[in-house]
Order: structure tokens, then sequence, then C-alpha cells
């Protein structure tokens, strides 16, 4: 499997030069890497030490979490519920979403509905209350430096995501131990969102789409961030930044008999968003590809009935 060159930047060391070579990552893969971003690494040990606890209580305690109907917005989703859009089976994962906490009586709440949060492991709601807005904090740093490469205000993204419907998800793959009707991990998809912050990707199975049709493995260092373009911001820049088609594929040999873990945060913008194409991003040669006006909250509905979370 050939290695994708993805260089890794430093949001620390690199502020001068973050936003050419951010767009410029984003631009061939779609993807980016990136260290020094600040979240505590203690507090992200005590969130892996939580997720593995949490996944490994039985299914029926699990269960009581999940929230039907909802779309698996907040709180527990099983083992095989959610499917790539397109595909025929569904993918070999379970996964928990931390959301935002509005104030009582916000105009966004009736897209955003309230955080669940389980008995135990104890220090669950505590850890993954600190760690989103860690999350969020370099979402919005990773949001200026793009706004930067594509000509607008450096803050030009943030009353955009000021609210917004940010998801954090804890995601369980457990072991592949025996043939699951040609399912994988992860099937090939695109992430609905502005861009996705992850954490986890060390553990080998990660892989996009090259131009060229041939997967590419995603290895970021110890410590690094993977970022990619959603759909949304595909959309909002008439595909100059790409969201990228990947995927995690199943292990062979020994690791599979063992689980994998990842930690997505999935940068939303405001419910109440209305898409329009940047000016910035229309020409000539490249006329307007999504003229049609659509809310955020609109857009993500349609989305997870394609991806089975909702009905």
């Amino acid at each position: 499997m050939e290695l994708a060159e993805i260089p890794v930047l430093s949001l620390e060391r690199d502020k001068d030069v973050l936003p050419a070579e951010l767009g410029a990552s984003f631009r061939r893969y779609g993807f980016a890497m990136v260290r020094d971003h600040g979240i505590d690494p203690g507090l992200i040990a005590r969130a892996w030490d939580l997720t593995e606890q949490f996944f490994a209580l039985p299914a029926e305690e699990k269960q009581r979490y999940h929230i039907a109907g909802s779309g698996g917005a907040r709180g527990y989703t099983p083992f095989r519920t959610e499917v790539a859009k397109g595909a025929s089976v569904s993918d070999l994962k379970e996964f928990w979403h931390v959301g935002r906490d509005l104030t009582p009586g916000h105009p966004l709440a009736p897209t955003m509905p309230p955080n669940v949060w389980p008995e135990r492991p104890e220090g669950f709601r505590e850890t993954f209350t600190e760690l989103y807005h860690a999350f969020d904090t370099v979402g919005v740093q990773l949001l200026r430096a793009i706004a930067v490469n594509l000509g607008l205000p450096e803050t030009w993204f943030d009353p955009t995501v000021d609210d917004g419907n940010s998801v954090m998800r804890l995601l369980h793959y457990p072991p592949v131990i025996e043939n699951q009707d040609g399912a994988i991990r992860a099937g090939a998809h695109e992430d609905i969102n502005l861009i996705t912050l992850l954490l986890g990707a060390q553990e080998a199975g990660l892989e996009l789409l090259g131009r060229n049709g041939e997967w590419l493995s995603i290895a970021p260092p110890e410590g690094a961030m993977v970022v990619n373009i959603g759909d949304m911001l595909q959309r909002l820049t008439n595909d100059v930044l790409p969201s990228t088609t990947h995927r995690v594929r199943n292990p062979s040999g020994e690791r599979a008999r063992y689980s994998r873990y990842s930690m997505p945060f999935f940068v939303h913008l405001r419910s109440d968003f209305v898409f329009e194409t940047l000016p910035q991003c229309i020409s000539a040669d490249s006329p307007d590809r999504y003229p049609e006006r659509i809310t955020a909250d609109d857009y993500l509905q349609e989305r997870l009935l394609e991806i089975g979370l909702k009905s």
C-alpha cells in the first residue's frame, strides 16, 4: 500500500506559512496533518482510557443510551448501524456522540438536542466536555488559516461556526474475527461537515482515494492530528477544496484480533447558516456548481438519511 505523502505542519511554529501549506495539502489530497495543536496529552490519554472503558460495557447497558429517531446526534449508536452513502452493507463500528451544550431557550436548540451522559465510567462527562472545547478551539484556528488561503478575512468563518453543530465522535471498531459479508470498518465515504479533526489514526487502516484511483494509506506521527475537508466546505468553495473519499479497511493477520479506536471531531456550521458559494471560488472557467440555497441543517438532515442514521 502506497503512503500518501502528506506534510506534517506545526500549528505552533509554522504560523507564517500555515495558510499556504495547508491550502496546498488540501488541494492535492483533501487532507492535511498537524502537530503542536495544543490539546493536553494528559487529557487525550484520559479520553482514550474512558473510551475503551465505555465500549467494554455490556451491550444492553450501552443500548440504554441509544436515542431512536435522533439520527445518532447524541449518545450511543449501536454496531452496524451506519452505512456509507451508496453502500449495501453497514460499517463494522459503534460510536458515541458528544455535541455542543446550548443555553436554555437558545434559538438553535430545536436542531441541537442536549447531550446524554452514561452513568459510568466515572469522569466521562467531565473529560469529554473539556476535550470537546479543546477540539473546538483548534477547529477555529484551522478555519482561520483556511480563510486566509482562500483570500477571505482571517475571522470569516468565526461567526459561521459560533454555536455551530459540531460533533465529537468516539469510535470503536471491534476485532474482525470472521467474514462480515464484505463489510469493512468504515466504507468509502466523504464527511458531511466543514472540516474533520481526527485523533487515533496511528493505528493502520485509514486510507484516502488518490487522484489516480489508487488507495493511499495515511500514517501520522504519534500525537499528530489528521485534518480533512468535508462536503460543506467543498460546496462553499465550489470544489476548490475537495472532500476526498476515504475509508477504514479491515486489518489482517494478528491485528484483526484487536479493537481499533479513533476520535474524530466534525466541525459544523451553525444550523441556520445558508449556503452561498464563495465569489472568490467562481470564475468563467469554474461557474457556480451549487446555486441552490439551503441551510446547513437541511443539508445535514438530507445526508443523515443517505447514511442510514435517519429514516
